[in-house]
């Protein structure tokens, strides 16, 4: 799926929820919208235009993060209906996620390049991660990586 597509996506979904008068989607659409102009707008310094597919993948895993660390809280707090509203907008931002690997997958991947880099330690994991970053790029979330990079270098 190319940068250009999840845009197209965006801008398709959004006219579908206005139409369709998807008030709650509207909103999310929107957000995510002004999220990835300020992410272009932060790249301008660097030179570029428009960020590539990484960096919108990126900022939407920070999105439902975010969205999910105030899930907790609100639950926390004896607020259920607004957790519920926060894990409704992670459940739409996933929609534009590529899929992640499975456990397994992952811990074969990061043993893969932990034999690769020959990583011996926990000095070597900033080798690991940028080899799995390099190798997975968006479809990786890395801080699910990081756990068990961490555990399999602590071995």
């Amino acid at each position: 799926m190319s940068d250009t597509t999840l845009r197209a996506r965006f801008s398709a979904d959004l006219k579908t929820a206005m139409k369709g008068g998807d008030k709650e989607r509207v909103a999310l659409l929107r957000m995510i919208g002004a999220k990835l102009k300020e992410t272009d707008i932060a790249a301008r310094p660097k030179g570029i235009e428009q960020v590539g597919e990484d960096e919108v993948v990126s900022m939407l895993r920070g999105m439902a993060k975010s969205r999910a660390e105030s899930a907790t809280i609100y639950r926390e707090g004896g607020r259920p209906e607004l957790a519920e509203k926060e894990e409704a907008e992670i459940a739409i931002i996933r929609d534009y996620l590529p899929p992640e690997m499975d456990d397994a997958a992952l811990k074969a991947a990061i043993e893969g390049l932990i034999a690769e880099t020959g990583a011996s330690s926990m000095k070597d994991m900033g080798k690991v991660m940028a080899a799995l970053k390099e190798k997975f790029g968006a479809s990786l979330d890395l801080g699910r990586a990081n756990g068990q990079v961490k555990a399999l270098l602590s071995a």
